[in-house]
């Protein structure tokens, strides 16, 4: 592969945009190989996942030792076993779905997401998990 230092450029930017904003990367690598590179969007998304592994990892371990970033263990616990059944689904269903349905599930799913967070301000549901808890109530003893 003659042009390996594009590839690494476009990942540097992938990775530093992805775990910025929590994203992963999946939802600017995957446009990126298929529009820039002309793989098939099954191949961007499979080199995508695999290109995630290292990255979310470090990421993750990044924002866990945070101190100013309160990570729930048992939250991402439960959250990862739906994942990984949900990534099982998924893949499976990815095979079998032609490329072109795929593609633009993948583009509708990215227009969703941006016009939400461009026009829909913060759920009170969000709002309150990124409050502090409030203080625990205290009672006099006498």
């Amino acid at each position: 592969m003659e042009n390996w230092w594009v590839l690494i450029i476009v990942g540097l930017c992938c990775g530093t945009i992805g775990a910025s904003l929590g994203i992963g990367g999946g939802a600017i690598m995957v446009p990126v190989l298929v529009m820039l590179f002309s793989f098939p969007q099954k191949s961007a998304q499979g080199i995508s996942l695999f290109v995630m592994i290292p990255m979310a990892a470090l990421a993750a371990y990044r924002y866990y030792k945070d101190p100013n970033i309160d990570i729930d263990l048992w939250t991402t616990v439960f959250m990862a076993i739906g994942a990984v059944i949900g990534a099982y689904i998924g893949s499976t269903l990815a095979s079998r779905l032609p490329a072109s349905v795929l593609r633009k599930c993948f583009a509708v799913l990215l227009i969703i997401v941006a016009a939400k967070m461009l026009f829909v301000s913060g759920s009170v549901t969000a709002a309150k998990l990124d409050e502090p808890p409030a203080p625990a109530p205290t009672t006099e003893k006498d």
